[in-house]
C-alpha cells in the first residue's frame, strides 16, 4: 500500500480567485456541524437535569467557567469570557476528531484527499492562534481600557519600555507556540494512524485511535487553558505596573 503524507494543506479548486484547501472544506464541515449541534440543544433547553448530549455540554460549560473563574478570580469577568473559551474548547475539539473519521485523507479526486483535519493544517493552528491573542487583548481592553492596556506596552520611561517589548515579544511567541503545539500533535498523530494502518490494517490501529481521541481532547483542553491563563494576565493590571510604581 501506498502512503501519500502531505505536510501542507492541498489546494481542491479555487473560488473567486482565492485558493480552496481540503482543510478548509473539512473546517467548514465541522464548523457547520457545531452550530447545528449547538441550535438543537439550545431549543431542546429546559429546567431539568440534563442528560445525553445536553448533559455533556453543560457539564463541560460548567467545568470551563469554574476554570475562567478560578483564574480570573471573577465571577463576573469569567462570565464575560466565557462565550470565546467554550467556543475555542468545542471548534478545536471537534477539528481534532473530524481528522479520525473514516473517510477523511481516504476520499480523494484527481489523487488529491477532498478532507484533512483543519488541525492538522499549520495555516488553520496560526489563525486560532491569532484569532484566540487577538480576543484576549480586546477583552483586556473592555475590562481595563484603552489607555491602561497599551500602558503595558509603551512607556516614556526607558524600563517600562523594554519590559513592554519583551511583553510585545511574549505575544508573538504565544502565538507561535499555540499554532506549533496543536499543529505538531494533530499531525503527527494522523501520520501515525496511516502508517500503523498501511503496515498492519484493521486491528493494530485500534489502540493508536483512541489515544487520538485522548490526545485531541487534551490538546484542546491546552489551548483552551493557555487562552483563559493568558486573558486573567492581559486583564489584569499586570507586573508592568507594579514594576513602573517601584520605578516611579
Amino acid at each position: 500500500m501506498d502512503i501519500h503524507i502531505s505536510l501542507a494543506a492541498q489546494e481542491l479548486f479555487k473560488l473567486w480567485g482565492v485558493s480552496i484547501t481540503n482543510s478548509m472544506i473539512t473546517g467548514v464541515v465541522a464548523s457547520t456541524g457545531v452550530a447545528i449541534l449547538v441550535v438543537a440543544l439550545a431549543r431542546n433547553m429546559s429546567l431539568s437535569p440534563a442528560t445525553g448530549m445536553r448533559g455533556v455540554v453543560d457539564s463541560a460549560s460548567d467545568w470551563i467557567l469554574s476554570l475562567i473563574e478560578s483564574v480570573s478570580h471573577d465571577r463576573q469577568k469569567a462570565i464575560r469570557f466565557f462565550p470565546i473559551a467554550i467556543t475555542i474548547f468545542f471548534f478545536v475539539l471537534i477539528n481534532n476528531w473530524i481528522g479520525l473519521l473514516p473517510g477523511v485523507g481516504s476520499i480523494h479526486i484527481g489523487g488529491i484527499p477532498v478532507f484533512r483535519g483543519m488541525t492538522a493544517d499549520l495555516n488553520a493552528t496560526l489563525a486560532l492562534a491569532v484569532i484566540s491573542l487577538v480576543l484576549v487583548h480586546a477583552y483586556a481592553i473592555k475590562e481595563l481600557g484603552i489607555v491602561s492596556h497599551i500602558k503595558k506596552y509603551v512607556s516614556f520611561n526607558p524600563v517600562l519600555l523594554f519590559i513592554g517589548m519583551l511583553e510585545l515579544t511574549s505575544d508573538i511567541s504565544k502565538v507561535l507556540s499555540f499554532a506549533f503545539r496543536l499543529f505538531g500533535n494533530i499531525f503527527a498523530g494522523e501520520v501515525l494512524l496511516i502508517v500503523i494502518s498501511a503496515i498492519a490494517p484493521l486491528v493494530a490501529p485500534l489502540p493508536f485511535f483512541f489515544l487520538e481521541i485522548f490526545v485531541g481532547f487534551i490538546q484542546a483542553f491546552v489551548f483552551t487553558l493557555l487562552t483563559v491563563v493568558f486573558f486573567g494576565i492581559a486583564s489584569s493590571h499586570g507586573t508592568v505596573h507594579t514594576i513602573g510604581e517601584a520605578v516611579e
